[in-house]
């Protein structure tokens, strides 16, 4: 039972959709790259100051660091963060996700062997399910959990007591957190997107980690393509190595960035067929917006879910995509950088008139 469920874990992290996780190739590259200090990790300054000061104190008064949420979009170092945390910490790290634990019976495995001060890392963690994130409440509060046995009216409750940990959840949907789960976290730290000299010193060391030879232009050149995404940044750079490699000289420069990112269908601002293809379906077919999700994930033909959690983050950050009660518009910005003229409009994210074809909402 025990290898099934690993095997369907293994099989549903493959079948992720590429903006977000990992490819199966991309595992031991991933893991090589990954930073596993603080003096090592580049980007999210405020939050990594602050961290710092939380594993000085909790390290000087011998206790566990208060529970922790990673948010934000797929890629930013949620889980590059807990690994951190749990060897500035000099404790174990202990890895898994919110769907993988069905029952009390898992969860209260988990618990029981952690040791003192440990870090629980849960991914996804708003996809635990109801049953299990009660039991959870009491492990997080009291630091133990209620196991039942017997049945029926020889039922009884037995309290175990389990040593004090950190729990660190990440998720890619606060919004799905239910509120007495997110109360209980000590600290939110919501990741940001990437400045493009962020993700440049990230090529750069990457390139250093993995012994590529690389240019300074080259490597920003692969930053501003990268969707102020690190996880999209290195995985890039393995493909233009190969380009680099089998068509050119071994080393990368820019010309070598841009006949790669050519041939992969990634345009100067990170932009893949799919991104491009969701603006023009907003912009040719439904005159710039509004849009509900649900027309436009079944004209793209993805789940509503990736269209919100992979697609669109970037976008809306980046002022490509507008999100409004009736629904997905397009902005003058997306219009630009297709080419395509813009209708006149009073404001960027103003709608077209009420008598629109499609009044679905946004939601």
């Amino acid at each position: 039972m025990a290898r099934e469920k690993a095997k369907k874990a293994a099989i549903s992290e493959e079948a992720r959709p590429i903006g977000t996780g990992l490819q199966p190739g991309d595992v031991p590259f991933d893991r090589a790259l990954r930073p596993t200090n603080f003096d090592d990790y580049i980007g999210q300054k405020q939050h990594k100051d602050n961290l710092r000061v939380f594993v000085q104190a909790a390290r000087a008064r011998g206790e566990a660091l208060d529970h922790l949420l990673l948010c934000g979009p797929p890629g930013l170092g949620k889980t590059t963060l807990a690994q951190i945390l749990a060897h500035e910490m000099g404790v174990q790290l202990h890895m898994t996700t919110g769907p993988v634990v069905e029952h009390k019976g898992a969860l209260a495995g988990l618990l029981t062997k952690l040791g003192p001060n440990d870090i629980l890392f849960i991914d996804e963690i708003h996809r635990l399910n109801a049953v299990v994130e009660e039991s959870l409440y009491l492990g997080m509060d009291e630091f133990r959990i209620d196991v039942m046995t017997g049945e029926g009216a020889f039922a009884s409750a037995i309290q175990i007591a389990i040593a004090p940990f950190t729990l660190v959840g990440a998720t890619t949907r606060t919004g799905l957190l239910t509120a007495p789960l997110f109360s209980r976290f000590g600290h939110h730290i919501r990741l940001d997107f990437y400045t493009v000299d962020e993700l440049a010193s990230i090529v750069t060391r990457s390139a250093r980690l993995l012994e590529i030879a690389i240019s300074p232009e080259a490597a920003l050149t692969i930053a501003e393509r990268s969707r102020g995404t690190p996880r999209v940044a290195n995985r890039l750079l393995r493909r233009v190595r190969d380009f680099a490699q089998v068509l050119g000289t071994g080393a990368i420069d820019v010309p070598t960035v841009t006949q790669s990112c050519r041939r992969l269908d990634i345009d100067a601002s990170g932009f893949d067929v799919m991104d491009r293809r969701l603006l023009r379906i907003i912009i040719d077919d439904y005159g710039g917006g509004p849009v509900g999700v649900e027309t436009l994930a079944a004209a793209i033909g993805e789940p509503r879910d990736t269209v919100e959690d992979v697609y669109e983050p970037y976008l809306l950050q980046q002022g490509y995509l507008g999100r409004t009660p009736r629904g997905r518009v397009a902005t003058r910005k997306a219009y630009e950088h297709l080419g395509i003229a813009a209708p006149p409009r009073d404001g960027a994210l103003e709608l077209w008139p009420r008598e629109s074809s499609v009044g679905e909402s946004e939601n």
